[in-house]
């Protein structure tokens, strides 16, 4: 189906994803590439409505399966009008977090099951995966320690919700290694940055793409 390259971002929070997706976006702007930078939930209107809801701490106390079907539901729209869009005419669609933040942070996080979790967004995306995922591996507390003063929902969970979430990301990487690329966090942001780049670079050779 898709002619582009679609990339996603993910990690604990504070891992500095946002940095990195907007690092690797201008970079292949530069040398000429199409390149929409989205985010998750989010990316469209009614996406980003989502968004408030699931991320807002006035929502505090929301039921885990509903949370679940929110960001299922905010990501069946961003795919629909944006992401695969984008992949038909032949861009680079890199987006910050994506399925498997889901799986983390519901399935194993919630404790809904990472596999049902998994299942309900692979229905709502039409099983649409990145060609490449970039995970930014950080230490929950390292992470933790990174956030503002205002937290949103997910971030004010206690750090034993993020270590769960954390090694659930590191299970999902290695059960898929060709898929990802794992980087600590902790890194300098410019060599994390020249090394996705290069992985993407790599990938976009492959494609014939320069």
């Amino acid at each position: 189906m898709a002619s582009g390259l679609f990339v996603a971002f993910e990690g604990g929070d504070g891992a500095g994803k946002s940095t990195q997706a907007r690092a690797l976006a201008d970079a292949l702007r530069q040398a000429g590439h199409e390149v929409v930078l989205t985010r998750e939930p989010g990316g469209t209107p009614a996406a980003e409505a989502i968004r408030h809801v699931v991320l807002t701490p006035e929502f505090a106390g929301l039921d885990d399966r509903a949370e679940a079907l929110l960001y299922a539901a905010s990501r069946a729209e961003h795919v629909a009008r944006l992401v695969r869009p984008a992949l038909e005419r032949g861009a680079v669609v890199i987006t910050d977090r994506y399925i498997d933040s889901s799986i983390a942070y519901q399935g194993v996080g919630r404790g809904l099951g990472p596999d049902v979790v998994g299942e309900i967004n692979l229905w709502a995306t039409r099983s649409l995966l990145p060609d490449l995922t970039v995970l930014l591996d950080v230490d929950a507390g390292a992470g933790l320690a990174r956030i503002g003063s205002e937290p949103d929902r997910l971030e004010a969970e206690p750090e034993e919700f993020h270590a769960s979430v954390v090694a659930a990301f590191d299970a999902l990487a290695a059960g898929d290694p060709d898929r990802y690329l794992v980087i600590p966090a902790s890194g300098d942001v410019h060599e994390i940055a020249a090394a996705v780049l290069a992985r993407v670079d790599g990938l976009l050779a492959e494609r014939g793409v320069r």
